[in-house]
Parts: C-alpha cells; structure tokens; sequence
C-alpha cells in the first residue's frame, strides 16, 4: 500500500510515493485530454457566420443539416448554407427583435417569433405569413415532432398551438406565470414542456391538461427547456447559472450541472443523447457529459452573452448566438 497524499515522517517510502504521485498527476493529465476539456483562450470557431446588424438570440439548424436559421434583435432571420458559410437568404417582416426560431421536422419552413407576432416561412422561397392572433412577445417557437403543430409561449403567460396547414389556432394552454420563456415538445408528441417562472410544467398538448405538478428546483427564471432525444430526460436552463436535468416520467431531478459563472440561457442535447451544450452570460459556450454531469469542453470565443445553442444533425458542430452579432460554429471533432 502506497499513500497518493503528500508522503510525510510517517511515510518510510517516499521516494515510492513520490513515483506514485507522479504516475497519478499524468494519468490525471491523460483523462482530462481523453474527456476533451477545453478552456485556453485561444479556443477559435471553426467558422463565423457574420452579417446581423445586431445580436442573434436565437440559432436552428435544418434537419438534413445543410442550413443554420438564425434570429436577431435586428428584426430579421438569416438562412445559412452551411457548406459556404453564405447567407443565402434574410427574412423581413417582424417589427421588432426576433426571439426565437425553429425548423419544421421536414426543413420545409421555418418559424419565427418576436415581441410583434409569430411568423412562418416557407424556407426556399423565403415568402412568410403572420399567424394573427398570436400571443404577445413570443419568447419560445416548437414544432410538434409531426410538423403538425406550433407551440409558442410568450408574454401573456400562455402557450398558444396552431395548425401549420390551415395557419389557425389550436388550443391554447393556460396556467403558467406572467411569462412564458421556452417550449419543447417530446420526441413522442405526447408531452410538452414550458419553462416560466423559476419552474418547468409538462403538458398533454391534445387536451391542454398539465400531465404532473411542477418541476421545481431553479432559484431563478428557467430560460430554456429540451427533452432528450430518446424522451427519458428534460433539461431546463436558468438564470440561476444551472442546468437542471429531470425525469419527466416521475418529476424527480436526476442532475445539476454547475459551472457556468453567470445566467444560463440557451441549451441543447446532442442527436445521441450522450451531450448537452448551453450559452450563458457568461459569454461561454458549454459542452457537458449528460451521464456523468461533467463538463467535457468550454469555447470562450464570444465577447457577449450568449443566447441561443443547437447541435447539428450529425453531433460534429455546436452553434451559438450572441449579442455580439456573429454566430459561431465550432466542432467538436478538433482536438482540444
């Protein structure tokens, strides 16, 4: 038996364990290398995608991966080709600073919401309809798993649903706190969640009825919420610095990942499930091992908080927003 702590008077090898130590510092050195923590500064994205005149709140990344959606507070949404890193297309027609964007499950469409309306686009031609009658400053945008479906969540306190086909309202749920800042369906479509208030609420969204009590635990607003893609996990970011990891079976929190230095905004799971990546004020983006809760990698690139998150189809790239204007994109693939 050999002490790995400091060999003191006690200690009648010191030399054996000082070899000890040594072997323990490098095996030390080669885990944190085999996880591929990352924090040096000089850190860079593997691509920058510039031309917002303002700062993106929010990113989206087609299904098939070819296109990044992009939402910023200077009223438009920009469609990348990924493969150049071109704006192929700006989206005009919001008043006012876009908050959130999703893709349809068919990279068909695009939706946007904002503090003036909720809008959907046809993603090749660019041409856009206004969903009248939506809720006031639309925080958070889903599609249903189906692309039947859109979820909105805003200003009002409500989550208003809309046929995509017929452009009308489906339902509205009630419920929540003043705001309500990110919604998520399951990849079932049986469930979906809201972040508002410091809580996450899970609901059938046929019948509008909440399918169990609040799930509370944050000290703070929860920003952002995402399921797992296999529906065993959802995920909640707030302005606590936290993520919270839950089972939405039991309601029972399973996880907290801590590292973040200041609020936590946008967040998102990786294709397999295995990853979870957030912004924070921080200025940061995050990488973070689901099973275990560690933080696996941190890109220090932005000069502003970072808003919006998301995994491309394929788990090699990790895009955010940030105030600053450009998006980032940054593999995964490179070497720490």
């Amino acid at each position: 038996y050999y002490s790995l702590g400091t060999p003191g008077a006690h200690c009648p090898r010191r030399r054996r364990c000082g070899i000890v130590r040594g072997m323990r510092a490098k095996l030390l050195a080669l885990s944190a290398c085999v996880v591929g923590v990352a924090t040096a500064s000089d850190v860079a994205p593997a691509r920058v995608l510039s031309g917002h005149a303002k700062g993106v709140n929010a990113v989206a990344f087609s299904r098939d991966g070819r296109i990044l959606a992009s939402g910023s507070a200077d009223t438009t949404v920009k469609l990348w080709d990924l493969a150049t890193g071109t704006e192929t297309r700006t989206l005009h027609g919001h008043d006012e600073a876009v908050r959130s964007v999703a893709f349809s499950p068919d990279g068909s469409m695009v939706a946007s919401g904002s503090y003036d309306s909720l809008r959907l686009w046809d993603a090749s031609s660019g041409k856009g309809r206004d969903l009248g009658g939506s809720p006031k400053k639309i925080n958070g945008v889903a599609f249903s798993p189906d692309g039947r479906i859109l979820a909105a969540g805003g200003g009002d306190g409500a989550v208003t649903l809309w046929d995509v086909a017929t452009g009308k309202g489906a339902g509205q749920i009630r419920g929540h706190a003043p705001s309500v800042f990110a919604v998520a369906f399951s990849p079932d479509g049986k469930a979906l969640a809201s972040g508002c208030g410091n809580a996450v609420e899970i609901w059938d969204p046929a019948t509008g009825e909440e399918l169990r009590p609040p799930l509370r635990g944050h000290d703070d607003t929860v920003r952002s919420v995402r399921f797992a893609p296999d529906g065993k996990a959802l995920a909640s970011g707030s302005w606590d610095k936290t993520i919270k990891l839950w089972d939405p079976a039991t309601g029972l929190e399973v996880r907290v990942f801590r590292g973040h230095g200041k609020a936590v905004e946008g967040i998102a799971f990786s294709p397999d499930g295995r990853f979870l990546a957030s912004g924070s004020w921080d200025k940061t983006v995050k990488v973070w091992d689901v099973s275990s809760g560690a933080e696996v990698r941190t890109f220090p690139g932005h000069t502003a908080t970072v808003f919006g998150v998301a995994f491309s189809p394929d788990g090699k790239t990790v895009a955010s927003g940030s105030w600053e204007g450009p998006v980032n994109l940054w593999d995964l693939s490179a070497a720490p």
